[in-house]
Protein backbone atom coordinates (compact mmCIF):
# COMPACT_ATOMS: atom_id res chain seq x y z
CA UNK A 1 0.00 0.00 0.00
CA UNK A 2 1.24 3.47 -0.89
CA UNK A 3 1.64 5.66 2.20
CA UNK A 4 1.86 9.43 2.23
CA UNK A 5 3.73 11.43 4.83
CA UNK A 6 1.32 14.34 4.96
CA UNK A 7 -2.05 14.82 3.25
CA UNK A 8 -3.74 18.20 2.72
CA UNK A 9 -7.52 17.84 2.34
CA UNK A 10 -9.75 20.79 1.41
CA UNK A 11 -13.52 21.05 1.72
CA UNK A 12 -13.71 18.98 4.90
CA UNK A 13 -17.38 19.89 5.44
CA UNK A 14 -18.46 19.17 1.87
CA UNK A 15 -20.02 15.91 0.75
CA UNK A 16 -16.87 14.37 -0.73
CA UNK A 17 -14.45 15.87 1.77
CA UNK A 18 -16.52 14.58 4.67
CA UNK A 19 -16.55 11.06 3.21
CA UNK A 20 -12.83 11.13 2.45
CA UNK A 21 -11.61 12.39 5.82
CA UNK A 22 -11.98 9.21 7.92
CA UNK A 23 -10.84 6.97 5.06
CA UNK A 24 -7.63 8.93 4.45
CA UNK A 25 -6.33 8.26 7.96
CA UNK A 26 -5.00 4.88 6.82
CA UNK A 27 -2.78 6.54 4.20
CA UNK A 28 -1.00 9.14 6.31
CA UNK A 29 -1.31 12.22 8.51
CA UNK A 30 -4.29 14.28 7.35
CA UNK A 31 -4.49 18.06 7.66
CA UNK A 32 -8.09 18.96 6.78
CA UNK A 33 -9.13 22.54 6.09
CA UNK A 34 -12.54 24.14 5.66
CA UNK A 35 -13.46 27.36 3.86
CA UNK A 36 -12.89 29.44 7.01
CA UNK A 37 -9.36 28.10 7.36
CA UNK A 38 -8.50 28.37 3.67
CA UNK A 39 -10.09 30.96 1.39
CA UNK A 40 -9.91 29.49 -2.11
CA UNK A 41 -10.38 32.93 -3.66
CA UNK A 42 -7.08 34.05 -2.09
CA UNK A 43 -4.17 32.86 -4.23
CA UNK A 44 -1.56 33.89 -1.69
CA UNK A 45 -3.40 32.07 1.10
CA UNK A 46 -3.44 28.87 -0.96
CA UNK A 47 0.27 29.11 -1.70
CA UNK A 48 1.10 29.85 1.94
CA UNK A 49 -1.01 26.98 3.26
CA UNK A 50 0.65 24.46 0.96
CA UNK A 51 4.13 25.79 1.74
CA UNK A 52 3.46 25.69 5.49
CA UNK A 53 2.05 22.16 5.47
CA UNK A 54 4.41 20.73 2.81
CA UNK A 55 2.13 17.81 1.87
CA UNK A 56 3.08 15.05 -0.52
CA UNK A 57 -0.61 14.56 -1.35
CA UNK A 58 -3.15 17.34 -1.93
CA UNK A 59 -6.81 16.37 -2.29
CA UNK A 60 -9.14 19.13 -3.44
CA UNK A 61 -12.86 18.30 -3.35
CA UNK A 62 -13.69 21.90 -2.38
CA UNK A 63 -15.66 23.68 -5.08
CA UNK A 64 -18.24 26.29 -5.94
CA UNK A 65 -21.20 24.02 -6.70
CA UNK A 66 -24.20 26.39 -6.98
CA UNK A 67 -24.82 25.68 -10.67
CA UNK A 68 -27.59 28.23 -11.18
CA UNK A 69 -26.12 30.92 -8.94
CA UNK A 70 -22.85 30.71 -10.88
CA UNK A 71 -24.62 32.34 -13.83
CA UNK A 72 -24.76 35.57 -11.81
CA UNK A 73 -21.44 35.02 -9.97
CA UNK A 74 -19.07 33.95 -12.76
CA UNK A 75 -15.99 35.58 -11.23
CA UNK A 76 -16.45 33.81 -7.90
CA UNK A 77 -17.13 30.45 -9.56
CA UNK A 78 -14.05 30.85 -11.76
CA UNK A 79 -11.84 31.86 -8.83
CA UNK A 80 -12.73 28.77 -6.80
CA UNK A 81 -13.19 26.21 -9.58
CA UNK A 82 -10.83 27.53 -12.23
CA UNK A 83 -7.96 29.44 -10.65
CA UNK A 84 -7.52 27.74 -7.25
CA UNK A 85 -6.92 24.24 -8.69
CA UNK A 86 -4.16 25.66 -10.87
CA UNK A 87 -2.46 27.20 -7.83
CA UNK A 88 -2.66 23.87 -6.00
CA UNK A 89 -1.13 22.23 -9.08
CA UNK A 90 1.74 24.73 -9.26
CA UNK A 91 2.53 24.18 -5.59
CA UNK A 92 2.21 20.40 -5.96
CA UNK A 93 4.67 20.48 -8.84
CA UNK A 94 7.12 22.52 -6.76
CA UNK A 95 6.92 19.96 -3.94
CA UNK A 96 6.77 16.88 -6.15
CA UNK A 97 3.37 16.13 -4.58
CA UNK A 98 0.34 14.41 -6.08
CA UNK A 99 -2.82 16.49 -6.63
CA UNK A 100 -6.22 14.79 -6.64
CA UNK A 101 -8.97 17.07 -7.95
CA UNK A 102 -12.67 16.48 -8.58
CA UNK A 103 -14.49 17.68 -11.66
CA UNK A 104 -17.90 17.21 -13.21
CA UNK A 105 -20.08 15.85 -16.00
CA UNK A 106 -21.03 19.47 -16.68
CA UNK A 107 -17.81 19.99 -18.67
CA UNK A 108 -19.76 18.33 -21.52
CA UNK A 109 -22.65 19.79 -23.52
CA UNK A 110 -24.72 16.60 -23.43
CA UNK A 111 -25.14 16.33 -27.20
CA UNK A 112 -23.42 12.95 -27.49
CA UNK A 113 -25.83 10.02 -27.86
CA UNK A 114 -23.67 7.56 -25.89
CA UNK A 115 -21.80 7.81 -22.56
CA UNK A 116 -18.85 10.19 -22.51
CA UNK A 117 -15.27 8.90 -22.47
CA UNK A 118 -12.28 10.62 -20.89
CA UNK A 119 -11.00 11.30 -24.42
CA UNK A 120 -14.12 13.21 -25.53
CA UNK A 121 -13.61 16.94 -26.04
CA UNK A 122 -15.35 19.01 -23.33
CA UNK A 123 -17.79 21.74 -24.31
CA UNK A 124 -19.53 23.23 -21.26
CA UNK A 125 -22.85 25.04 -21.63
CA UNK A 126 -22.93 26.78 -18.24
CA UNK A 127 -20.72 29.10 -16.20
CA UNK A 128 -20.29 26.33 -13.64
CA UNK A 129 -19.19 23.83 -16.28
CA UNK A 130 -16.80 26.33 -17.84
CA UNK A 131 -15.26 27.12 -14.45
CA UNK A 132 -14.68 23.43 -13.73
CA UNK A 133 -13.12 22.90 -17.16
CA UNK A 134 -10.78 25.83 -16.52
CA UNK A 135 -9.62 24.07 -13.36
CA UNK A 136 -8.95 20.86 -15.27
CA UNK A 137 -6.96 22.72 -17.90
CA UNK A 138 -4.91 24.61 -15.33
CA UNK A 139 -3.94 21.34 -13.65
CA UNK A 140 -3.08 19.69 -16.96
CA UNK A 141 -0.91 22.67 -17.91
CA UNK A 142 1.18 22.25 -14.76
CA UNK A 143 3.94 19.73 -14.29
CA UNK A 144 2.23 18.26 -11.25
CA UNK A 145 1.40 14.60 -10.80
CA UNK A 146 -2.38 14.67 -10.87
CA UNK A 147 -5.63 12.75 -10.89
CA UNK A 148 -8.70 14.57 -12.18
CA UNK A 149 -11.78 12.59 -11.17
CA UNK A 150 -14.96 13.60 -12.97
CA UNK A 151 -18.14 12.63 -11.19
CA UNK A 152 -21.86 13.39 -11.46
CA UNK A 153 -25.07 13.94 -9.50
CA UNK A 154 -23.27 13.65 -6.16
CA UNK A 155 -25.32 12.97 -3.03
CA UNK A 156 -24.74 11.94 0.59
CA UNK A 157 -26.41 11.94 4.00
CA UNK A 158 -25.56 15.58 4.69
CA UNK A 159 -25.24 18.93 2.96
CA UNK A 160 -27.31 20.17 0.04
CA UNK A 161 -28.07 17.46 -2.50
CA UNK A 162 -30.87 15.91 -4.54
CA UNK A 163 -31.44 12.98 -2.18
CA UNK A 164 -32.08 15.14 0.87
CA UNK A 165 -34.10 17.67 -1.12
CA UNK A 166 -36.42 14.95 -2.44
CA UNK A 167 -36.94 13.48 1.04
CA UNK A 168 -37.72 16.93 2.44
CA UNK A 169 -40.21 17.74 -0.32
CA UNK A 170 -41.75 14.26 -0.19
CA UNK A 171 -42.57 14.80 3.49
CA UNK A 172 -44.35 18.08 2.68
CA UNK A 173 -46.12 17.52 -0.64
CA UNK A 174 -48.52 14.98 -2.16
CA UNK A 175 -47.00 15.14 -5.66
CA UNK A 176 -43.55 15.84 -7.06
CA UNK A 177 -42.82 16.97 -10.62
CA UNK A 178 -39.27 16.03 -11.60
CA UNK A 179 -37.31 16.47 -14.85
CA UNK A 180 -37.26 13.23 -16.85
CA UNK A 181 -35.20 14.15 -19.93
CA UNK A 182 -31.74 14.63 -18.38
CA UNK A 183 -29.81 11.37 -18.06
CA UNK A 184 -26.82 10.46 -15.90
CA UNK A 185 -25.56 8.41 -12.98
CA UNK A 186 -26.35 9.43 -9.40
CA UNK A 187 -23.09 8.94 -7.50
CA UNK A 188 -22.73 8.59 -3.74
CA UNK A 189 -19.97 10.35 -1.85
CA UNK A 190 -19.11 6.95 -0.37
CA UNK A 191 -18.40 5.53 -3.83
CA UNK A 192 -16.25 8.54 -4.66
CA UNK A 193 -14.28 8.27 -1.43
CA UNK A 194 -13.82 4.49 -1.58
CA UNK A 195 -12.65 4.60 -5.19
CA UNK A 196 -10.28 7.48 -4.49
CA UNK A 197 -8.67 5.47 -1.69
CA UNK A 198 -8.35 2.43 -3.97
CA UNK A 199 -6.45 4.53 -6.53
CA UNK A 200 -4.18 6.07 -3.91
CA UNK A 201 -3.35 2.68 -2.40
CA UNK A 202 -1.72 1.68 -5.69
CA UNK A 203 -0.63 5.10 -6.86
CA UNK A 204 1.99 5.29 -9.60
CA UNK A 205 2.95 8.41 -11.62
CA UNK A 206 1.99 6.61 -14.82
CA UNK A 207 -1.62 6.84 -13.60
CA UNK A 208 -1.67 10.64 -14.12
CA UNK A 209 -4.74 11.85 -15.99
CA UNK A 210 -8.51 12.16 -16.11
CA UNK A 211 -10.87 9.43 -14.91
CA UNK A 212 -14.65 9.21 -14.85
CA UNK A 213 -15.74 8.21 -11.35
CA UNK A 214 -19.47 7.50 -11.31
CA UNK A 215 -21.73 4.76 -10.04
CA UNK A 216 -22.67 2.23 -12.69
CA UNK A 217 -25.96 2.27 -14.56
CA UNK A 218 -27.98 5.28 -15.59
CA UNK A 219 -31.29 6.99 -14.95
CA UNK A 220 -32.89 10.43 -15.15
CA UNK A 221 -33.78 12.83 -12.34
CA UNK A 222 -37.35 11.53 -12.31
CA UNK A 223 -36.16 7.92 -12.06
CA UNK A 224 -33.73 8.88 -9.31
CA UNK A 225 -36.44 10.65 -7.31
CA UNK A 226 -38.86 7.77 -7.71
CA UNK A 227 -36.23 5.26 -6.57
CA UNK A 228 -35.37 7.41 -3.55
CA UNK A 229 -38.98 7.35 -2.41
CA UNK A 230 -39.48 3.68 -3.26
CA UNK A 231 -36.43 2.59 -1.26
CA UNK A 232 -37.18 4.99 1.59
CA UNK A 233 -40.68 3.53 1.94
CA UNK A 234 -39.23 0.01 2.11
CA UNK A 235 -36.72 1.00 4.79
CA UNK A 236 -39.20 3.19 6.66
CA UNK A 237 -41.26 0.15 7.59
CA UNK A 238 -38.22 -1.52 9.16
CA UNK A 239 -36.71 1.53 10.82
CA UNK A 240 -39.80 3.45 11.94
CA UNK A 241 -38.81 6.56 10.03
CA UNK A 242 -41.14 9.47 9.37
CA UNK A 243 -43.72 8.57 6.72
CA UNK A 244 -43.69 10.45 3.42
CA UNK A 245 -46.72 12.13 1.89
CA UNK A 246 -45.63 11.22 -1.64
CA UNK A 247 -45.89 7.69 -2.98
CA UNK A 248 -43.64 6.57 -5.87
CA UNK A 249 -46.53 6.64 -8.35
CA UNK A 250 -47.08 10.33 -7.55
CA UNK A 251 -43.64 11.35 -8.77
CA UNK A 252 -44.48 12.87 -12.15
CA UNK A 253 -41.97 13.20 -14.98
CA UNK A 254 -41.71 16.56 -16.74
CA UNK A 255 -39.47 18.06 -19.43
CA UNK A 256 -36.56 20.44 -18.92
CA UNK A 257 -38.62 23.07 -20.73
CA UNK A 258 -41.30 22.78 -18.04
CA UNK A 259 -38.73 23.51 -15.32
CA UNK A 260 -36.56 26.39 -16.59
CA UNK A 261 -33.40 27.23 -14.65
CA UNK A 262 -30.80 30.02 -15.03
CA UNK A 263 -28.09 27.52 -16.02
CA UNK A 264 -28.41 25.23 -19.02
CA UNK A 265 -27.82 21.57 -18.14
CA UNK A 266 -26.67 18.75 -20.42
CA UNK A 267 -29.38 16.27 -21.38
CA UNK A 268 -26.78 13.49 -21.49
CA UNK A 269 -24.50 13.41 -18.44
CA UNK A 270 -23.66 9.72 -18.78
CA UNK A 271 -19.95 8.95 -18.38
CA UNK A 272 -18.28 5.58 -18.88
CA UNK A 273 -16.36 4.43 -15.78
CA UNK A 274 -14.43 1.51 -17.34
CA UNK A 275 -11.05 3.27 -17.25
CA UNK A 276 -11.15 3.74 -13.49
CA UNK A 277 -12.48 0.20 -12.95
CA UNK A 278 -9.54 -1.19 -14.92
CA UNK A 279 -7.08 0.90 -12.90
CA UNK A 280 -8.46 -0.07 -9.49
CA UNK A 281 -9.70 -3.57 -10.22
CA UNK A 282 -13.01 -2.50 -8.68
CA UNK A 283 -16.49 -2.93 -10.07
CA UNK A 284 -18.17 0.33 -9.12
CA UNK A 285 -21.57 -0.25 -7.46
CA UNK A 286 -24.78 0.25 -9.40
CA UNK A 287 -26.40 3.56 -8.53
CA UNK A 288 -29.42 1.81 -7.01
CA UNK A 289 -27.19 -0.26 -4.71
CA UNK A 290 -25.25 2.83 -3.64
CA UNK A 291 -28.51 4.67 -2.98
CA UNK A 292 -29.81 1.97 -0.63
CA UNK A 293 -26.47 1.90 1.20
CA UNK A 294 -26.64 5.67 1.68
CA UNK A 295 -30.26 5.63 2.83
CA UNK A 296 -29.34 3.08 5.50
CA UNK A 297 -26.90 5.65 6.91
CA UNK A 298 -29.58 8.28 7.49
Amino acid sequence: MTKFRKILLTGIHGQVGNALHPRLQQLGQVIALDRKQLDLTDINAIRQAVRDIKPDLIINPAAYTAVDKAESEPALAHAINGIAPGIFAEEAARLGALLVHYSTDYVFDGNKSSPYLETDVPHPVSVYGASKLAGEQAIQASNAHHLILRTSWVYSTHGKNFLLTILRLAAQQDTLRIVADQFGAPTSSNTIADTTIAILQQWDPQHNGIYHLVNSGETNWHGFAREIILQYVQLQKQRHWQALKVQPEHVIGITTAEYPTPAHRPTNSRMLNKKIEQLTGLELPHWQTALVDTLKQL
